[in-house]
C-alpha cells in the first residue's frame, strides 16, 4: 500500500494515523486513492514517521482536492503561496486572557475554517514551523460523532434550521464560543488589518445539519465560532436552543487533542470536524503553515434580501 494505518486514539470514533508515506509513494495513484477513501471514512489523518517537506506538505494535500488561496491574503506565504502562515510572535500576534488570569498567545475557541463564507473550504493539513515548549495544542472533535451523540428530540428540533455566522477575528466576542470571562489584550496586525474592514463581509447561512454525500451520514454542522444565532430562531429562545446542541457538538469527552512533533501533518475534513487551539505562553513563539483544499457542498447562502426565499422560511 505504501503507508501504515493505525488508531488516531484508543477509543476514539474518528481519525487515523498514517505512517511510512514518502513522496515518491504519492506517484502512484492507487495509493491517493486509497488515502482520499481514509480521509472520508475517519475525518482526521495524522502522518508521522514519514517524508514532511514543504513539497510534501503540498502535494500530499493534492491528494484529497484542488488547493486554493486563503481568502485573506495577510495569511499568504510569499514563498509558497498553495501555504498559509498561522502564526503567533511575541512582538506580533493576537493575544487573550482566557478569563483567570492566564494569558495565551494565538489562542482559538472551536469553530470550522471559513465557515463565515458562503463556500466553506474542504480541510487543509496542518504542519509545524516552530512550535513552543508547551503547550501549542490543536484539538478535534467529529460532528458525524457528535449528531450520533444528540437526543433524538434534539436532532428533530434543528433539522431543518440554520445558523448564521459573521466575520470577527476578536474570538472574545464570539458569544457562542466562550463564556464571557475572555478579553483580548492586543490583535496580531494582520487580524487588525482584516479586522477594518469586517463589516464589508456579509454575514452567511448554513444548515445546522447535512448529510455526507459519500456515506450518507448526518453531520452535525454548528460551529461555535463565528456564530451569530439560529436564522429561524432568533431571540432567547433560539439562543437556548443552539447553545444546547452545542453542548453535545463540544463535548470533550469526544475530543482528540493533538501534542505536536515536528515532521508532523495533520489532515482533517473541515465539513465535518470542528478544531480548536490552546493557544501558547505570551513570550513563545509558534509557526505553523497549511494548505487549503477547494471544496463546496453547495448548502451556504449569503445572508441578503432574498435569503427568506432561498430557504423557504
Amino acid at each position: 500500500m505504501g503507508y501504515e494505518v493505525d488508531t488516531l486514539a484508543a477509543g476514539l470514533p474518528f481519525g487515523a494515523t498514517v505512517s511510512g508515506l514518502t513522496l515518491d509513494a504519492l506517484g502512484d495513484a492507487a495509493v491517493r486513492a486509497s488515502l482520499f477513501d481514509l480521509w472520508i471514512d475517519k475525518g482526521v489523518l495524522l502522518f508521522r514517521g514519514g517524508d514532511a517537506s514543504p513539497e510534501m506538505h503540498v502535494e500530499l494535500s493534492r491528494c484529497f482536492g484542488e488547493l486554493e488561496p486563503h481568502p485573506f491574503p495577510e495569511a499568504a506565504e510569499r514563498d509558497h503561496p498553495e501555504l498559509v502562515k498561522i502564526k503567533y510572535y511575541p512582538e506580533d500576534g493576537t493575544c487573550y486572557d482566557l478569563g483567570d488570569g492566564e494569558e495565551r498567545g494565538g489562542w482559538l475557541p472551536w469553530h470550522s475554517d471559513l465557515i463565515y463564507t458562503d463556500r466553506i473550504n474542504r480541510g487543509g493539513i496542518l504542519r509545524p514551523v516552530q512550535l513552543p515548549s508547551r503547550l501549542g495544542t490543536t484539538g478535534f472533535i467529529d460532528q458525524i460523532a457528535a449528531w450520533d451523540r444528540l437526543p433524538q428530540a434534539l436532532r428533530e428540533k434543528i433539522d431543518g434550521l440554520h445558523m448564521v455566522y459573521v466575520v470577527d477575528m476578536d474570538m472574545s466576542r464570539h458569544r457562542f464560543a466562550n463564556d464571557g470571562s475572555v478579553r483580548c489584550l492586543r490583535m496580531a496586525n494582520s487580524g487588525t488589518r482584516i479586522a477594518r474592514r469586517m463589516w464589508t463581509y456579509p454575514r452567511v447561512l448554513h444548515p445546522m445539519v447535512f448529510t455526507q454525500a459519500e456515506t450518507g451520514r448526518k453531520v452535525l454542522n454548528v460551529s461555535p465560532g463565528f456564530a451569530e444565532g439560529i436564522y429561524e430562531m432568533g431571540g432567547p429562545d433560539g439562543d437556548a436552543l443552539l447553545r444546547e446542541v452545542l453542548a453535545y457538538a463540544t463535548d470533550d469527552s469526544g475530543s482528540y487533542v493533538h501534542q505536536w512533533q515536528q515532521d508532523d501533518m495533520v489532515l482533517w475534513d473541515n465539513w465535518r470536524v470542528l478544531h480548536c487551539a490552546s493557544g501558547v505562553p505570551p513570550e513563545e513563539t509558534r509557526v505553523m503553515q497549511r494548505t487549503t483544499i477547494k471544496g463546496d457542498y453547495a448548502l451556504g447562502r449569503n445572508l441578503g434580501s432574498d435569503a427568506r426565499t432561498n430557504f423557504d422560511v
